[in-house]
């Protein structure tokens, strides 16, 4: 049985390495195309987002086309795209922040690249509004500006969703963004060192409380690497107990990691329960204000972290755009991924990712695709590939992509998935979460740095240096400014001359400092 075991988990994960390896292999291959005679050249392609839609489908659009043909312009307030699925494991220090995103000069040759935000789109005038990023120390209102286009890629993706809920605003920590995964580590890792020093019992209790609210995959990944970080850092502290530690997991639903099915959740939940992680199922969180955590449940104590993964929603510009949209606000497409007003193609729109309700055509019914980056890497090439073949005037293909699998880590050397129909546990499912997400990160570039801190974290211990201070970097030079300035005043009401020799050299100088 074991023996059998052991080839299933082979096979499938041959048959994801291969997948992976023949992709690859075509993309590189991809033969150019002739505009279609009718059309004015450069073409303006237009992409609003550089995440996975955006990025995908702007660097195979250039394979097909040179820039004389087409003019791609992506816009986009980052300049590099974040692979979300390897934040927890930035959050959790396995891997390198800076190497869980893909730089958009280094992946997007061949194109404009404009760092601002899409403030509007008109796409009845075929024009977006943008608005510019600027410097901190920018006084006044930023000035917009418009940018024509004759097609548009619609790749905003989605933004947290939140619930008004006391103290949501105030107290809870994001997980979509390298930034975000950053600051929860450094805050984690700060709390548990503030612990260490407090003589306050309830404090200590305080601050050793994470709460995470969201039982899909980016809350389940998220403190389960947050968790196993945490522990190794309390074993190197002498004053703190592993038990001291509390980790709760609140979930609205009755079961954590849906997608997985019963049985995987279940034991994914049997996993995180055996760790001492508090998994609240069918509860909710009714107020947080002030760090005073109640729960539906009637449960209330006392916590300094809250991180909320608990839902998405469309990127709120497209509220108000003239682009349809569903109930959900996401923009309406075919299979095609073409934007459409009923059953009507809109010219010159395309959309895809977690902004477009993209029919599902592997799903029974009038399923959408879900937003996994499965779906995302995959449509944002398909979209390149129509795309191509609309300026070519040759026919579109429907996007059709089936599951091949659901990957999940709970932890270093902890996992579940289902790949291909072979259900994992344990390590195994670990390390296919693992292959699976290295195959889909894009550029070499990144791959090799990943699988680099990979292997040095299997040589040498977890870091778990906190480095608080990058939240807010000047607030050590702004309390010594505010100290002198302080100074100053004192010795003004004083009336003592102010000294403004930074820097003795001569000892006459010195001993004026020294008065």
């Amino acid at each position: 049985m074991r023996k059998m075991n052991v080839a299933k988990i082979a096979l499938g994960a041959a048959g994801l390495a291969g997948a992976s390896a023949l992709g690859y292999q075509a993309l590189n291959a991809t033969p150019k195309l002739e505009l279609d005679p009718a059309r004015k050249t450069p073409v303006r392609v237009l992409v609003a987002g550089g995440g996975y839609i955006g990025l995908i489908a702007a660097q195979n659009l250039r394979r097909y086309y040179t820039p004389e043909q087409v003019q791609i312009t992506v816009v986009d307030p980052r300049t590099y795209m974040t692979y979300q699925p390897f934040l927890p494991e930035a959050a959790g220090g396995n891997i390198e922040a800076r190497h869980v995103v893909a730089p958009h000069r280094i992946a997007l040759k061949g194109c404009e690249l404009i760092v601002g935000s899409i403030e509007n789109i008109n796409h009845a005038q075929h024009q977006v509004t943008i608005r510019p990023e600027t410097g901190e120390q920018h006084q006044g209102e930023v000035e917009t500006y418009t940018r024509e286009y004759d097609e548009l890629i619609i790749g905003l993706g989605a933004q947290p969703r939140t619930l008004p809920i006391p103290g949501l605003a105030d107290m809870a920590l994001g997980f979509k963004q390298v930034e975000e995964a950053i600051n929860l580590r450094n805050r984690v890792l700060t709390k548990i060192e503030t612990a260490s020093s407090t003589q306050d019992l309830a404090e200590r209790e305080r601050l050793l409380t994470f709460v995470f609210v969201g039982g899909g995959f980016a809350g389940i990944e998220a403190i389960g690497e947050v968790e196993d970080m945490a522990r190794a850092a309390v074993k190197r502290i002498d004053n703190l107990d592993m038990d001291m530690l509390r980790f709760v997991m609140v979930e609205g639903a009755r079961r954590i990691l849906p997608e997985l099915g019963e049985e995987l959740g279940g034991y994914a939940l049997e996993q995180l329960n055996s760790r001492g992680i508090e998994v609240k199922l069918n509860t909710f969180l009714n107020s947080c204000e002030n760090g005073h955590i109640v729960l539906s449940n009637g449960e209330e104590f006392e916590a300094d972290t809250l991180v909320w993964t608990a839902g998405v929603k469309a990127n709120p510009v497209l509220a108000d755009s003239d682009l349809p949209l569903d109930e959900r606000d996401r923009v309406r497409a075919n299979a095609a991924l073409q934007v459409v007003d009923g059953e009507t193609v809109v010219p010159g729109a395309w959309a895809a990712g977690d902004c477009a309700a993209v029919p599902d055509l592997t799903a029974p019914g009038n399923a959408t695709c879900p937003p996994t980056a499965q779906h995302a890497v995959r449509q944002g090439k398909s979209l390149a590939q129509n795309l191509a073949a609309h300026l070519a005037g040759e026919p579109l293909s429907n996007y059709s992509h089936k599951n091949v699998g659901t990957v999940a880590s709970l932890g270093l050397m902890k996992g579940v998935a289902e790949i291909m129909g072979v259900k994992l546990r344990g390590p195994m499912a670990w390390f296919a979460h693992r292959s699976y997400h290295m195959l889909a990160m894009p550029t070499w570039n990144r791959k090799a740095r990943i699988v680099a801190d990979w292997s040095m974290a299997m040589l040498f211990q977890r870091e778990i240096v906190a480095l608080g201070s990058l939240t807010s970097p000047r607030a050590a030079f702004r309390q010594a400014a505010e100290a002198d300035a302080a100074r100053r005043a004192q010795r003004s009401a004083d009336k003592e001359p102010a000294k403004v020799i930074s820097s003795p050299a001569t000892p006459t100088q010195k001993e004026r400092v020294e008065k």
